[in-house]
């Protein structure tokens, strides 16, 4: 793999009280004693700000917005890669999720019979479940895979429009590394490519840290909550050295150099392959992760 003046008009009403004219004084201007209510009132029909989660609380919305994808043969763990649920929808069947991932992550051409699997891990459970490949993209032009599972409704991931994509955006990366259980990591979206002809994001770099397996994992806005991109990849470096004579090499990724396919391209991938119906969501009082369960 290549590969986020209350007190003015307050101070002003009291500094008004407090400069009132001593007993025998003349008296103001009516103006004068009806301007500090007018203020007040202003005051006190103005909004609470709204808080923003913290931290743990976004991730906690995150994290189950995301699978672990494992292809075996003969029993035997061959393959393990990461993934995103895109969508939700019911028809006379039953209920159907889909899972975005890497093309490069489904291929199986070296495997006699293997089987894909999309993990659910929950604290100390997993559970698994077979997927089946419904739509993939063009290496390396489209590094895109959508995957059905059947009898399940999971929550989905709500994509970020291409304006909500900017360099300094704090994000964290959700992906199950080496084929493990999921894990977080954090960082910044360190780069946006744009394409000069649609004038869309078609590639953007983060300096999250990843590993091997973390391809198809959803890269999330820590503010918004949104899907920004799917990993696809990451630069390495190779750093060689030597121990009592033998010489020991390994790749180390490079910081900045995670590659993802931003919302525009994942937007584009379902239109073209005619699941654009799954992009349609509600809105909910968080505006994180709201599904709308569509009817095929």
């Amino acid at each position: 793999m290549n590969r986020l003046l209350l007190g003015t008009p307050v101070l002003l009403a009291l500094v008004s009280c407090a400069s009132a004219p001593s007993p025998g004084a003349a008296e103001p201007p009516i103006a004068m004693h009806t301007q500090a209510p007018l203020v007040v009132e202003r005051v006190r029909s103005m909004p609470a700000p709204v808080a923003q989660p913290t931290r743990k609380a976004m991730v906690r919305r995150i994290l189950p917005l995301n699978v672990r994808l494992v292809t075996t043969e003969d029993g035997k763990v061959r393959r393990s890669a990461s993934g995103v649920v895109i969508g939700t929808e019911t028809g006379d069947a039953g209920p159907v999720s889909y899972v975005l991932t890497n093309a490069h992550a489904v291929e199986q051409g070296d495997l006699v019979a293997p089987v894909l699997k999309v993990v659910l891990d929950r604290r100390a459970e997993s559970h698994e479940y077979a997927a089946e490949v419904v739509a993939t993209g063009q290496v390396p032009d489209v590094d895109l895979a959508l995957l059905r599972v059947t009898g399940v409704t999971w929550p989905a991931a709500d994509l970020a429009g291409d304006d909500e994509l900017e360099p300094g955006e704090d994000v964290v990366v959700a992906a199950s590394p080496y084929g493990r259980a999921l894990s977080i990591s954090g960082g910044m979206v360190s780069q946006v490519e744009w394409d000069k002809e649609t004038k869309h994001p078609r590639m953007l770099k983060t300096d999250a840290p990843i590993g091997y397996g973390a391809s198809g994992g959803g890269i999330f806005s820590l503010e918004t909550g949104k899907l920004l991109a799917i990993v696809e990849g990451y630069r390495t470096a190779k750093v060689d050295f030597e121990v009592a004579a033998q010489n020991f090499s390994f790749d180390v990724p490079m910081p900045g150099e995670t590659f993802a396919a931003p919302s525009a391209k994942v937007r584009g991938f379902l239109q073209a392959k005619g699941f654009g119906r799954l992009l349609e969501r509600g809105t909910d009082a968080d505006g994180v992760g709201s599904q709308k369960t569509a009817s095929r």
